[in-house]
């Protein structure tokens, strides 16, 4: 009987140590569940909040996309305004370029007119003064030939004086330049040096020349 109870006891307390572990499975099991329940729940507000990352990320990448293609086509516009700048900088270096040398020119020609016009003005005030040395030489010239003229007329006056005195003429008496040759100075009758030719007239009137102002004063 002893060993039947022995047995027994070890069933029971087989049994109670069974019960035990299998409360504990029990709860360790309901632990699992309720640890995978909360897992599951986090796993489900991870996918919401990744699907909403998504969403968002979608979002902002679209908004990424659009700004970088705003700045894209500002870019563009930024090209095409600095390629118009500089081709615009490089006509007006052009017509810069060309205003220079236009200047350039026109200064050049300025130089070569003001040397003209210097070498004109300077021919024109020798002209002008050589000019004025023919008149004045040609002044002086009439003025010694009239000179001369008219002491070639006192010349002839006095001839006429010297003849009718020594041969008895009267005022009314007109001599030849034969007849005065011997009173005359080498027998050589005077010639007007203005080629004016001269007129003895009687003896009471003084010679003429028909150059015009070989006059004897009176």
């Amino acid at each position: 009987m002893t060993l039947k109870r022995w047995v027994l006891w070890l069933c029971i307390v087989a049994l109670i140590g069974s019960e035990l572990l299998l409360f504990q499975a029990n709860q360790k099991k309901d632990e699992a569940l309720a640890n995978a329940r909360d897992a599951q729940q986090q796993i489900e507000q991870l996918r919401a909040e990744l699907e909403q990352g998504k969403t968002s990320s979608a979002g902002a990448q679209s908004a990424e996309i659009a700004r970088l293609r705003s700045e894209n086509q500002d870019l563009l516009r930024l090209r095409n305004t600095v390629r118009q700048l500089t081709e615009t900088n490089q006509q007006l270096a052009q017509q810069l370029k060309s205003a220079r040398q236009a200047a350039q020119q026109q200064q050049e020609q300025l130089q070569a007119w003001q040397a003209d016009t210097a070498a004109a003005q300077q021919a024109q005030r020798a002209a002008v003064a050589a000019a004025q040395l023919r008149a004045q030489q040609q002044a002086q010239t009439e003025v010694a030939q009239r000179n001369t003229c008219i002491n070639n007329l006192r010349l002839i006056d006095a001839a006429k004086q010297q003849w009718a005195l020594e041969n008895g003429k009267t005022d009314v008496d007109v001599p030849t330049a034969q007849d005065l040759l011997l009173f005359l100075r080498g027998a050589v009758f005077p010639v007007c040096p203005s080629g004016g030719t001269y007129a003895i007239n009687a003896v009471g009137l003084p010679p003429t020349c028909s150059f015009p102002g070989h006059v004897l004063p009176p």
